[in-house]
């Protein structure tokens, strides 16, 4: 029986975790996409202000699988939220609990941390997840549309006077 693991990501996991981002990325079809750099990474992860955290789901002591989230906050509930932004499993553990197992523990995190919801966003047409996060109790949140400013829009946005 595989053993599994979930320990916090640390400073020295940096270069894992960006593997891991472009991993997923290819997975999804976007690897085209990633251009986060080490260091970048390191910074906005363990530097002073650190704005995400991460999760390292290991399977008989390698690591194969990680999850990064960070706080939101929910109006209607007066109360923090955590949001998935990224969870992902290597091909060859998959089907061993680890996806669950880290979904588990920021579960639990969501709980200690008294917050009053955990919200995540997964691509159409991936069934496989979409299937996972259904078995898991989870629903769709299919009366919103997620928007998204980037790039020359953002800056064109960020540069208007109000």
């Amino acid at each position: 029986m595989s053993r599994l693991q979930i320990r916090p990501a640390q400073p020295e996991d940096t270069d894992l975790i960006l593997t891991l981002i472009r991993e997923l990325a290819d997975y999804e079809r976007l690897g085209d996409q990633v251009v986060a750099e080490p260091a970048q990474l390191a910074e906005h992860l363990f530097g002073p202000r650190p704005y995400a955290e991460v999760l390292i789901g290991e399977l008989d002591g390698q690591a194969a699988g990680f999850a990064l989230f960070f706080h939101n906050f929910s109006t209607f509930l007066g109360q923090p939220g955590i949001y998935l932004e990224d969870l992902y499993v290597r091909p060859a553990a998959r089907g061993a609990g680890l996806g669950k197992a880290l979904l588990s523990r920021l579960a639990n995190l969501t709980v200690e941390r008294d917050c009053g919801r955990l919200d995540w966003a997964v691509l159409n047409w991936n069934e496989p997840a979409l299937d996972f996060y259904r078995s898991l109790g989870a629903r769709p949140q299919d009366d919103w549309t997620g928007y998204r400013l980037t790039g020359p829009a953002l800056h064109a946005l960020a540069e208007k006077p109000a």
